[in-house]
């Protein structure tokens, strides 16, 4: 998924707008500011239907509206963070323990020499 700022940003739906800075854009600005959809289907090497296109430009207008609306939450007091519940490592301590005999890890290999497996060649 490409971030938003390699993306291409214009003014408005007018066929007149011309593509502008992501970078200068202020976050008062977003609702006002669609993703060029037709740009980066281009860059995605996508072919896409005139409906497609406004399909996925009205779905990304609505996600920038949503992310204009979460900027207006309080959020004063809440830490940062990267996961909304903790997490936890469920995976077991990495000890060592007894493993299978050689003899034994062998003994259904289909073609071995000198207590290796062989294998086809796969690379020429």
């Amino acid at each position: 998924m490409l971030p938003l700022r390699s993306l291409s940003w214009k003014r408005s739906l007018s066929a007149n707008s011309t593509r502008t800075d992501p970078s200068l854009r202020t976050s008062d600005h977003m609702s006002e500011l669609h993703i060029d959809v037709k740009y980066v289907a281009h860059l995605a090497r996508l072919e896409l239907s005139p409906d497609e296109v406004e399909k996925l430009g009205k779905q990304l207008d609505d996600v920038l509206d949503y992310v204009t609306k979460l900027k207006e939450v309080d959020v004063t007091g809440v830490e940062p963070t990267a996961h909304p519940f903790p997490l936890v490592n469920v995976i077991r301590a990495d000890e060592p323990k007894p493993s299978l005999p050689h003899e034994q890890a062998l003994a259904n290999a289909p073609s071995k020499a000198n207590g290796l497996f062989l294998v086809p060649k796969i690379v020429e």
